[in-house]
């Protein structure tokens, strides 16, 4: 089976990172979408909640699965037997940052990571600045999918 890790905190999930999903979804037989915890990061979202987004906005897709890890990434990939993770790129500053771990993952447990670019009219959102935005008052709704729009 060729299972991959989509990691993030996903606080919340963007439309970007449903583009990513969607996308990679003819790759691979199943994708985990898995939210990282850190417990020294405070987040807008509670842990529940955003897995509750996750299982909301892929409810009908049999292929993907929502779950939550601790710790390193390429630990959890073994602990699951995924042998690629499914990361997005929106700029070249993400390109950078992504390629060293990605490099660094593949060296520690041979863990491939396969990159999709942002889709036209993606590549501006991120999470950050969805909750800049839903902090502020500001529409947001364009930038999330419809699980995180109704909150």
């Amino acid at each position: 089976m060729k299972r991959a890790v989509f990691p993030g905190s996903f606080d919340p999930i963007t439309l970007g990172h449903v583009d990513i999903i969607e996308r990679g979804l003819p790759l691979f037989d199943e994708i985990v979408l898995a939210i990282g915890t850190n417990s020294s990061k405070k987040y807008m979202f509670s842990l529940e909640k955003r897995l509750e987004f996750l299982e909301k906005t892929f409810q009908n897709e049999s292929k993907i699965k929502v779950t939550t890890y601790s710790g390193l990434t390429v630990d959890f990939c073994k602990e699951i037997d995924a042998k690629f993770l499914l990361r997005g790129l929106r700029n070249g500053i993400d390109l950078e940052f992504e390629k060293a771990i990605g490099q660094t993952n593949y060296k520690m447990e041979n863990i491939e990571t396969v990159f999709l670019i942002a889709s036209s009219g993606f590549e501006h959102i991120s999470s950050t600045i969805v909750r800049d935005v839903m902090q502020h008052g500001g529409k947001y709704e364009f930038m999330v999918p419809d699980s995180v729009s109704s909150e």
